[in-house]
């Protein structure tokens, strides 16, 4: 009686093992992409502050945003950068001036110099950190860290991205928005 049932019970393991080994990655949600064009400043951004008519930056200087997520302006101290956006920065910076009666109607310019980095890794042939680029998908991701090997499962990838200080994981496709300091997972087929 037993003997009847080793198959079946054979076969149900194997392909109990087949779907954990297809990848973590397909019991993810998709990565959100509601907000892929608002970028989250974080430390390691670097960043062109321009304000006319405050000689300290008035021809632009760069500033990096520190460990604590702060940007450091003569005259100004730190101001809280991390978890803003450009635009949100401007005006945080514009405010502290008129605060601080350094200047009445200040006009303030934040450009991006060099943003954090993107990690890639897994089944590609030259894991590791590159630089972002605006406008990157996953698959120029992998492109840049020179395309998939033969053993990728090119629909199996993952995305790891710091949401509101924490990592969190999501299933991507090939065109995915890419953000700066995203871990790109590029996961190993099996059959």
């Amino acid at each position: 009686m037993i003997m009847r049932f080793l198959p079946i019970i054979g076969l149900s393991l194997l392909l109990s093992l087949m779907t954990a080994c297809t990848g973590s990655v397909s019991g993810l949600p998709a990565v959100s992409t509601a907000n892929a064009n608002q970028y989250r400043l974080a430390p390691g951004d670097e960043l062109r502050i321009i304000i006319p008519g405050l000689t300290e930056v008035e021809n632009g200087m760069a500033f990096v945003v520190n460990d604590r997520g702060e940007l450091t302006i003569p005259l100004m101290g730190g101001i809280p950068a991390s978890g803003s956006t450009i635009p949100e920065l401007e005006q945080r910076i514009a405010a502290q001036l008129v605060e601080k009666k350094l200047m009445v109607s200040p006009a303030v310019s934040v450009q991006p110099v060099k943003l954090r980095p993107i990690y890639v890794l897994g089944e590609v042939r030259s894991p590791g950190e590159y630089p972002y680029r605006p406008g990157m998908t996953v698959v120029t991701a992998v492109s840049v860290a020179g395309g998939f090997t033969f053993r990728a499962n090119r629909g199996t990838v993952a995305i790891i991205r710091q949401v509101n200080g924490h990592a969190t994981t999501a299933k991507a496709f090939e065109s995915t928005p890419v953000q700066p300091g995203d871990t790109i997972k590029v996961v190993e087929k099996w059959f």
